[in-house]
Order: C-alpha cells, then structure tokens, then sequence
C-alpha cells in the first residue's frame, strides 16, 4: 500500500508527540510506502494532478522510538501523481484551503482519502457542531457566530453567566481563545473590535460560547474512528492560562468515557461515518460536545505515553481494511465485465 500525507512539511514535525509522525512510523513499519506533501506542493503536470513529495525511504529495520526513526529516516524529493497512492491522508492545519480541495476533487474516485472532501468542507470550522441539530442545549453548550458586535454584545448582556468563551472562527489550537466577564464590559466591547474588525476594513465571524461549569478544570479530548471512540485524555489548563489545549501549555492524564460522554458519542458518530469523517477529535466539557476536529486531530502520542498503548495501530488497520474492501470492489467489478463482455 502507498500512502502520502498531506500535512505540513517534515522539518515542522515535532518529534516526540506529533501524531502524524506516529501515523507515518507505523506505515513504514508495515512496510507500506510513505510520502508527505504539503498543500502548497500540489500541482498539475500535463493535466494530471502531481505533488512534490518528500518520499520516506524503506528501511530494513525501523527504529521503535519516533525521535530515532524521525532522525534516521532517510528523504528524498520527487514528483509524483496523486491518483497513484492507495490513500491520501489529510493532515494538514487549519484553516482549510479550498484550492487544496479543488486539486484533490480529481483524484478521489481513484483513492481513499481520510477524511473525504465533502466531509472537509462541511466540517472544517466550528459550524460544524450546528449540524447535529441540538435545538434543546442537550450536546451543544448554548453558541452563537456572528461579525455583528452589537448581537455579540446584547447576548453577552442577556446571558446568566458572567463567563463566557470568545473565539474566532477559523482558530485552532486554542489559538485566540479567551474567557470573557461582564463586570469588563469596556474591555469586552476593545476584544470585539479587535477580533472582528480587520484594518482593511473586512470583518471576521467570532464565536461566542456559554461557559459550562468546570472548564476551569479542562477539557476531554476523545478520538473517534469510525464513528466509535478509539481513545480519550484529560486535558488539564496551564497554571497561569484558562486553556486546556496542550500546544498551549497544558498537561493530559487518563480519563474514562463517562455514561455522558459514551452516548455523545454514540449520537454523533452515525453522522460523521456517514460525512466521511472517518479519523475525528472531538473536544468534551461537562459531557458537552465544544468543537469537532476534522483536519489533523492529535492526542495520539500523549493517550499512548498514558495509556501504554499504541492507537496507530488501530487507525492503520481500518485504513488498510478500506483499501482492501476497495481493491475487492475494482476486481469483483472487472470479472462482472469480463464475464459479459465475454458472453
């Protein structure tokens, strides 16, 4: 099987707890072939959609430890076309380049790509949990998404709780995100202009978010394949930061799936299977579903170290399994012609 990872370039890996690198380990350990483009490397050559690659050499023996295979592992460039690999594996960052989607809209007939275009599209920002129709505040904490600053205002004004969670739409990582208070209204009405109003005179879309109780403890980060939960952790908030996101200084530590947090799963994952979204992180507080991450969920590494286990290797097996299921589509469909072309 040949794999290429469309993510950020090799040198930006960080090689004791990137998952894409805990991904990439585990193909060549399996022997399969391995590349990564990033986006901007994608290009077409004669009509045919190509990337310039960074192709991971094969190696006799791979080395267990991801830093030591990160730093043994052996590159060289070339160009190759897309619609060649068995998989294309999305790993890229947010925000979501649509020409990116645009050059892969040529190839995904002919190759499994985790996680499908159309999934991308409609579950790339933080929209997407409006999908799941929670009129009743039962999954959703109470949300509201606008550029329009006196809206913003009067539901920061209207609202039961003096904390509230602003961010922009299209952040990741925790980047941007701040808790607000009402008794700092003059601030608050600074934050707005900030975050919504560009210099050039363009505006952002914000969201506005209820605080739920006990976020000041942090947040679960669940992965789910397939629609199932395939592992969790803790993400515990910084000494001196409100988030909880680890890139932003937080801390993880194990976690069981409570009955809550067991049937928002079982809720949600029917409907991302069926979007395409095969690979998910999922971020909980209070059993309340606050974001969907669709393009490069991480957590791998670090539930790994906590856990002592290997989720790779299950996110590995299903990828294998739909190419074979694929692979067996193709060759049923061609002995089907063969025998009536041959009749």
């Amino acid at each position: 099987m040949n794999i290429c990872f469309l993510m950020y370039p090799w040198e930006d890996i960080d090689a004791e707890n990137d998952t894409s690198l805990a991904l990439i380990h585990e193909c060549v350990k399996r022997k399969h072939g391995v590349a990564i483009c990033s986006p901007a490397n994608l290009t077409i050559r004669n009509s045919v959609t190509n990337a310039f690659c960074t192709v991971i050499g094969r190696m006799d023996k791979v080395p267990g430890n991801l830093k030591t295979f990160y730093k043994q592992a052996r590159l060289r460039e070339e160009m190759l076309p897309l619609a060649g690999f068995d998989v294309i594996f999305m790993r890229a960052n947010p925000p979501l380049d649509p020409i990116m989607l645009n050059f892969l809209d040529s190839v995904k007939d002919d190759v499994f790509i985790v996680n499908s275009l159309q999934g991308l599209r409609e579950a790339n920002n933080k929209l997407y949990t409006a999908a799941f129709g929670d009129s009743h505040g039962n999954i959703i904490p109470a949300t509201h998404v606008s550029k329009n600053k006196d809206y913003l205002l009067e539901q920061i004004k209207e609202s039961s709780s003096n904390q509230m969670i602003l961010k922009p739409l299209n952040g990741f990582g925790g980047s941007g995100v701040i808790l607000i208070e009402k008794s700092a209204m003059s601030n608050i009405k600074s934050l707005l202009d900030f975050y919504v109003t560009n210099s050039d005179g363009t505006s952002n879309y914000v969201i506005l978010q209820e605080y739920i109780e006990g976020a000041d403890q942090g947040d679960v980060r669940i992965l789910l394949l397939n629609g199932e939960p395939i592992g969790a952790m803790r993400r515990v908030p910084g000494s001196d930061d409100h988030r909880s996101n680890v890139s932003a200084g937080g801390s993880v530590a194990k976690h069981q799936l409570t009955k809550d947090e067991k049937a928002l799963c079982k809720q949600i994952g029917p409907k991302l299977v069926k979007d395409g979204l095969y690979f998910v992180g999922i971020d909980v507080i209070g059993g309340k579903l606050v974001e969907v991450n669709v393009m490069s969920p991480g957590g791998i590494t670090y539930m790994n170290k906590v856990y002592k286990t290997k989720i790779q290797c299950k996110v590995i097996d299903f990828v294998e399994s739909k190419v074979m299921d694929k692979l067996q589509a193709f060759q049923r469909r061609t002995r089907l012609r063969d025998e009536v072309e041959n009749a």
